[in-house]
């Protein structure tokens, strides 16, 4: 019998189309199904994931493909499916009501509400069995005891609505921080490490860039040395786990095992470009070509896989093909010998493969366990001649894998993951200097500022020329901090001016001033039952966090008090919790690094502003902001007025709380005085 498509046919999210032949008459949110939920004072079923979530793929083929299932949907309840990179909103709020009712979170995120949008229960995945039970055990429950369940429906409406700070008993108190509040906040990290393979204990393992990008700044700090030996051991295991591609390049969302060996093979972009500011700062303090290689190797995986020709980047690719998880990674000892030849012995010892395999159904993930050197020294090959091997068992590797089905491609662009990656190409220039990562860069910016940009608003989403959600916090606080990396690598003023307009767009739209934090959401936007505001660091740092980084920075970028003061408010607020929960506050936590002391404010100025720039951003500077010119009187930057070039020759200028250091003209003495301040 041939499929009728439901209303998700005519949406753009990949999610959402995977479910428009489903027999279940899906809505996506919106006013129409919320509407028809009031007008028949029916049950609503919001079901929440996204393209690559694997479990949610098992649900929809166990229940929502079945008629029998679908029929019971249809009849009782109004349907809605949401992707959660869509509609980050609508997914906190739910998924804050499914923890308020004492469950546990992840997708699929399935929610009942009332025909007011109020949640009464909720769950995640389901058994087809026990789902028709629950539809039926909430259908009777609707009917005959409806007022009951509007109570409770309500109390969680309230719970929903209680401030981030009320629940945390957090108070305003003056700014005030010091070194001994910082030291307790790596103290308390250093309790979680896994000191055999890095990251923190247990499974399943996530790379949470913000943890090791707070340890390396804590190390700046203190020279503490088990800080920056952390760092070493999480990165140098990861680059050499089943987590990383080994073949293409790139990092998987997670590990399911704490030796970082079975990825669940989706691929994010949010996780990639954090990573590759992770690993390009990581590169700048050690100078470890390993880290050089996962950078450049990661960016050639983003511009292959997930850049679109306008140049923007897709959000991910599915773990599953064929519906089969990692099929497309994965090789068994066989396929091995016969795509690499003689060299298969070799490159099975490099890369720990085995006739029975090293995963399910004899297959291999690809992984390492050793460094280069070790590995050469033992063969007896040099460190030049096993490179050399490598290469070409990739190249090889990498074009058998293009005969093969493909992963699902989730091609909407959204703006917050964007920006991420347009801040990880920022640092990785910064690193390595390489033309065409600023090429890349530039390119995504201006797509953003030209796609996603209307006057001073942006949107969430982008596809098939149309942007249609309006922008989140997330769009605004990431976009700003990309603008403001941007700049530093091109000294283009644009890019700061872009940056100040967007920031005074959140502050007039977003901005909750009795408590000197941000909502996530607009109030100019759809309304839902709560308005949320978004406060720990998790997978992706807290959109008020990068706020209150910003601010920081633009207020000495522009000598701007009131975005200085601001940033202090922020941090200040949620500072008990910084101290006392580091893990998932790390972003907050690089923030009090910046404030413990005054931040080193370089301008340069003359014929050679750029290439000394660039060699003043190979360091690792992360108390620092540049501002620059060749040309003596060009700039509308205060931090570069009467600023001159002494003599014709480039000058460096290095000042920090209102106070300047001589000016010099070599990037060493430069550096000198930073280090000193």
């Amino acid at each position: 019998m041939e499929k009728k498509p439901n209303r998700l046919a005519q949406e753009s999210s990949p999610y959402l189309l995977q479910h428009a032949y489903n027999p279940v008459d899906w809505y996506p949110w919106g006013p129409e199904a919320l509407e028809k939920a009031k007008a028949e004072q029916k049950p609503i079923l919001v079901s929440i994931g996204y393209a690559a979530c694997h479990w949610c793929h098992v649900m929809e083929h166990e229940s929502f493909e079945l008629e029998t299932i679908a029929k019971v949907m249809n009849q009782h309840f109004v349907c809605i499916k949401v992707d959660r990179e869509e509609r980050p909103d609508v997914d906190q709020v739910y998924m804050d009501a499914l923890q308020a009712m004492g469950l546990q979170g992840g997708w699929p995120l399935n929610v009942f509400l009332n025909s007011d949008a109020k949640p009464f229960y909720g769950g995640t995945y389901f058994l087809p069995q026990n789902w028709m039970q629950l539809l039926q055990s909430i259908s009777d429950a609707y009917t005959k005891s409806r007022k009951e369940l509007d109570q409770s429906a309500e109390q969680f409406v309230q719970h929903l609505n209680q401030s981030e700070l009320a629940r945390y008993g957090l108070k305003q108190s003056n700014p005030d921080f010091n070194p001994v509040d910082f030291e307790q906040m790596f103290q308390r990290l250093k309790g979680r490490f896994d000191l055999k393979r890095g990251g923190t204990s247990g499974a399943p393992k996530f790379p949470m860039p913000s943890i090791w990008r707070f340890l390396l700044r804590y190390y700046h700090h203190s020279q503490e040395l088990t800080a920056l030996e952390q760092v070493n051991l999480t990165l140098e295991e990861m680059a050499f786990g089943g987590i990383y591609d080994q073949v293409g390049g790139g990092f998987a969302r997670y590990s399911t095992d704490e030796e970082w060996l079975v990825p669940h093979f989706e691929e994010m972009l949010y996780d990639n470009g954090q990573l590759i500011s992770l690993y390009s700062e990581a590169y700048q303090v050690t100078r470890n070509e390993l880290y050089r290689q996962v950078v450049l190797e990661t960016i050639a995986f983003v511009e292959r896989e997930l850049t679109s020709p306008e140049g923007g980047f897709y959000s991910s690719l599915d773990a599953d093909s064929e519906g089969v998880e990692g099929k497309f990674y994965v090789f068994t000892q066989a396929e091995l010998n016969q795509i690499l030849g003689g060299e298969a012995e070799l490159a099975g010892k490099y890369y720990n493969t085995s006739p029975e395999g090293n995963w399910e159904h004899g297959v291999n993930i690809l992984h390492r366990r050793q460094t280069d050197e070790a590995f050469a020294a033992d063969q007896g090959l040099s460190l030049d001649e096993l490179q050399e091997h490598v290469q070409n068992w990739k190249d090889t590797l990498l074009q058998a894998r293009t005969e093969r089905i493909r992963p699902g491609l989730d091609d909407k662009i959204l703006t917050s993951w964007n920006a991420l990656m347009l801040i990880g190409l920022t640092d990785a220039y910064r690193a390595f200097g390489e033309p065409r990562i600023l090429e890349l860069a530039c390119a995504n910016a201006h797509f953003l500022l030209h796609h996603v940009k209307q006057e001073d608003q942006l949107f969430h989403n982008y596809k098939e020329g149309k942007a249609t959600i309006d922008g989140f916090l997330e769009d605004y606080a990431l976009l700003i901090q990309a603008l403001l990396g941007l700049y530093q690598i091109t000294f283009e003023e644009n890019w700061l001016k872009e940056a100040r307009k967007l920031t005074d767009y959140t502050l007039a739209h977003f901005f909750d001033s009795e408590e000197d934090l941000f909502f996530f959401t607009s109030n100019a936007g759809e309304q839902l039952i709560a308005r949320k505001k978004e406060i720990f660091d998790n997978v992706v740092p807290a959109s008020n966090s990068v706020m209150a980084m910003n601010l920081h920075l633009l207020g000495l970028f522009l000598e701007k008090e009131r975005y200085s003061s601001l940033s202090d408010r922020m941090l200040s607020r949620v500072r008990d919790l910084v101290v006392q929960e580091p893990s998932h506050l790390a972003n907050w936590a690089s923030l009090y690094f910046l404030k413990l002391k005054p931040t080193a404010e370089i301008a340069i100025v003359g014929p050679e502003a750029h290439s000394f720039r660039n060699l003043l951003q190979q360091h690792f500077l992360p108390n620092a902001l540049l501002v620059g010119t060749k040309e003596e009187g060009s700039s509308t930057l205060s931090l570069l007025e009467d600023r001159t070039a002494y003599q014709g020759q480039t000058t460096i200028y290095v000042c920090y709380n209102r106070a300047c250091q001589l000016p010099v003209q070599s990037v060493a003495e430069a550096l000198d005085q930073v280090s000193h301040i």
